[in-house]
């Protein structure tokens, strides 16, 4: 009889908890899927004596002591990039034990090494919950999408930010207000900074271009900017030219480089990643000749990513003595990701101007514009009082963003520009 598939869980915050439920709940059916009994063996958390709704089995005060215990699998939900949580995962792998994570910034910084480490000693490294939470996006661009290869994914991967820009434009509240709203309801955290900030979005999109393009994760290329400048006129004016403001992660092929970016992108109203509302995520893969493949679903939360968790649990029991290689490609065939100039791109831009409403100003701006090769497509400007700041707000031709920057370094030297212009790239 196959001896039973022993787990041990670091964390029992709401993942950790909803992994520990869904097991009793549905254990049977699980371990029918898995091919042999999955029995929960060991637990660590910070607080063992809080009321969580389930018994504490195998408890112990040091989360290491878990991989030195006699689990098969070890699930760690500790979080983090440093600290316990990699000291965790090293010395589980390293005794030969599976790991199951739900760490994108572990994998992000330090993904490489530790493919390596779990191929050296023959184990499973799966985190499938790392990114996107319950959208099994890690497995579909793993074994899925391989026949033509990809070219492109674009995802909405931090449910955060898509909370705080869908609540902005329902309501054309303040970026402070909606945060405030979205730290009372749970969904932002008392420290929203690496949400907001795009860190979070980068930290996945680094694991889905390794996954995509057969490179080792790269955090340190990823272009970062979060969404703290957004206003809602920025908001408004967007939908007067029929597009929706996301804070998208990009990863695309450039020639034979790969550009990763993380920021605040204008997409046409109609297109499905302008259609991911509150919460959520979405994920959408260009797979060349394959064509192009949307998926979308709840991005955090306890159902969600225990769903995500669970099924790396029931795939290493299943897997054998053969576990398929971390990133797609054995680690010593990850190439190094030689990433793009990404201001060398170019894209159509929504500008805007915060300037004083005095004759003149839109002359210099334009003149400005047009000395970097910045050509015009569209404008929108909203007049007030005279001597008053007004709103310009522009869309550019396909520009290339070291221009537009360029552009409007010069306009806002002017004492007659009043903010600090806003540019945002338009993602077809």
């Amino acid at each position: 009889m196959t001896a039973p598939f022993r787990i041990a869980i670091a964390g029992l915050g709401t993942v950790g908890s909803g992994v520990v439920k869904a097991l009793a709940a549905r254990g049977d059916d699980l371990s029918r899927r898995a091919g042999r009994a999955l029995q929960i063996t060991a637990m660590s958390a910070r607080d063992k004596t809080r009321a969580r709704g389930f018994d504490i089995t195998g408890w112990r005060d040091d989360p290491l002591a878990l991989a030195d215990s006699d689990a098969d699998v070890v699930v760690e939900l500790i979080g983090g990039e440093e600290g316990v949580a990699r000291q965790l995962v090293e010395r589980a792998l390293a005794n030969g034990k599976h790991v199951v994570t739900a760490n994108k910034a572990l994998l992000a910084r330090h993904g490489l090494a530790l493919a390596k480490l779990a191929e050296d000693k023959g184990v499973s490294l799966k985190f499938e919950a790392a990114a996107a939470g319950g959208i099994p996006i890690v497995k579909v661009l793993r074994e899925d999408l391989i026949a033509h290869g990809v070219d492109a994914v674009k995802g909405i991967l931090n449910g955060t930010c898509n909370y705080i820009l869908t609540e902005m434009e329902a309501s054309g509240r303040s970026f402070a207000d909606v945060l405030k709203e979205a730290q009372e309801k749970g969904y932002a955290e008392a420290d929203p900074t690496l949400d907001v900030g795009g860190g979070d979005t980068a930290h996945k999109l680094c694991l889905l271009a390794s996954l995509a393009f057969g490179t080792a994760p790269d955090f340190a290329s990823v272009a970062v900017e979060g969404i703290t400048h957004i206003t809602a006129d920025d908001i408004a004016f967007a939908s007067e030219f029929g597009f929706r403001i996301k804070l998208l992660g990009v990863a695309r092929r450039v020639g034979d480089k790969i550009d990763q970016k993380v920021h605040p992108a204008m997409v046409k109203a109609r297109a499905a990643l302008a259609n991911v509302s509150g919460a959520a995520n979405g994920v959408l893969v260009d797979a060349g000749e394959a064509g192009s493949f949307f998926f979308s679903g709840r991005g955090a939360g306890e159902a969600p990513t225990a769903s995500a968790v669970i099924a790396d649990i029931v795939e290493a029991a299943s897997e054998g003595t053969q576990p398929s290689p971390v990133f797609g490609r054995p680690a010593s065939g990850l190439a190094r990701l030689d990433p793009a100039d990404g201001k060398a791109l170019a894209s159509p831009w929504y500008l805007r101007f915060e300037v004083l409403d005095v004759p003149g100003v839109l002359a210099a701006i334009a003149s400005h514009l047009a000395e970097a090769g910045v050509s015009i497509e569209s404008m929108i400007q909203r007049g007030r009082a005279p001597g008053e700041p007004v709103a310009i707000v522009m869309i550019t031709h396909e520009t290339a963003q070291a221009a537009v920057e360029r552009a409007l370094k010069a306009i806002s030297l002017s004492d007659k520009v009043r903010a600090r212009p806003c540019m945002i790239p338009m993602e077809a």
